[in-house]
């Protein structure tokens, strides 16, 4: 069914999308909107992107076969998150029209690689060295100093695989994280705020920036974000500039994200890159004139870019399997809360089973009201 010349997707064509949780399918929903089919490859069943797509096919990410039935039904294939088989999906490509390519994959899998990309782009990272065996995190303390963090090259979100290293008594655990492999060793930012900008761009190199937002993390996992971000008026410019270097250097088609820290001085450092819509652009969905999904897909579909506009201010709020509970109690009496849910099966603990966004002409009530809730307490 593919034909790798055609960079132009039509509607009643087939997205294939490589994993089936909560990015998949909304990504899914702006699909269909759009009249696309749509297929995902995931090996849970009744996966979150699989309830609301034409089909699943159940496999791991790295099984070839599957991977190789996704392209003989996709037109062109995408993914919803990046801890995918770098290989598989680098074999893939050879196979099967995937605009962005695996290379994107590959840096942002490996902290190393993502933080010498960002410095060849010439944007500021906390300052950082190579961590591969305890000697090298003995000498490297010295130059970086404390407080500072280590972190696992690979596999590390919502906090996970990286220690704080408040003082020299922290060492010895935090080395512990060594045993996963390489580590990167980063001095401690002393941000004001931490805020995001998601992005997208074409096959054809136009770019374009969602509104930045503004980030509250509770205990390492996203929160709040609100947006526009309260921040001052020229610091925008320098994001966007920020944004597009990115963009330039990793030769980005299709979403990412760019996390970054805000020092009260008005530095900005790069922390984390998402190749992928990012939980903080989630508001998006109500808020803008199109989503971060629907860009998505237009970007991957070679279809041009819509110009992003924030139609109001918002307040984008997660919803973990703690707070299921007490979001559904006030469903009946809040006529203002857009309430998403994903589709997951089993609210653990600290598990993103949905969220709420909240337009609003003022934001701080509104952040007093979703206090006053209870439901996040």
């Amino acid at each position: 069914m593919i034909s790798l010349s055609k960079q132009f997707i039509k509607p009643g064509q087939t997205i294939g999308i490589i994993g089936g949780g909560q990015l998949g399918r909304m990504m899914t929903f702006s699909a269909k909107e759009a009249g696309f089919r749509v297929i995902v490859l995931e090996p849970a069943p009744d996966s979150p992107a699989g309830q609301v797509a034409d089909e699943q096919i159940v496999a791991a990410y790295d099984d070839r076969t599957a991977l190789a039935r996704l392209a003989e039904k996709s037109d062109v294939i995408t993914y919803e998150f990046e801890n995918i088989d770098y290989e598989a999906l680098d074999w893939l490509t050879k196979k099967a029209f995937i605009p962005q390519g695996s290379e994107l994959i590959k840096v942002t899998q490996d902290r190393i690689l993502e933080k010498q990309s960002l410095t060849d782009a010439g944007v500021k990272v906390a300052p950082y060295a190579v961590i591969r065996n305890e000697k090298d995190l003995q000498q490297k303390l010295e130059k970086i100093g404390f407080p500072c963090v280590l972190k696992t090259s690979r596999g590390g979100y919502d906090g996970k695989g990286q220690y704080v290293i408040k003082e020299a008594q922290d060492v010895q655990e935090a080395a512990q994280l060594l045993t996963h492999g390489p580590c990167v060793l980063e001095a401690w930012i002393p941000f004001e705020k931490e805020i995001s900008v998601v992005m997208a761009r074409s096959i054809e190199g136009e770019l374009n920036c969602f509104p930045i937002g503004e980030n509250i993390h509770v205990n390492n996992i996203l929160h709040e974000t609100i947006v526009p971000a309260r921040i001052l008026p020229h610091l925008k410019g320098k994001i966007v500039e920020l944004a597009r270097k990115i963009a330039n250097q990793l030769n980005l088609v299709g979403t990412l994200a760019v996390e970054l820290f805000l020092t009260e001085d008005g530095q900005l450092y790069v922390n984390e890159l998402a190749p992928r819509p990012h939980n903080s652009g989630h508001y998006t969905i109500e808020a803008c004139n199109i989503s971060q999904f629907g860009q998505h897909i237009r970007a991957v579909c070679g279809w041009p870019l819509q110009d992003s506009k924030l139609l109001k201010s918002a307040v984008m709020i997660n919803v973990l399997g703690q707070h299921v509970d007490g979001v559904i109690r006030e469903i009946p009496q809040r006529t203002d809360w857009a309430v998403h849910f994903y589709g997951k099966n089993e609210a653990k603990h600290n598990r993103k089973m949905g969220h709420v966004t909240i337009l609003t002409e003022n934001v701080e009530a509104t952040l007093q009201e979703l206090d006053a809730s209870n439901v996040w307490k």
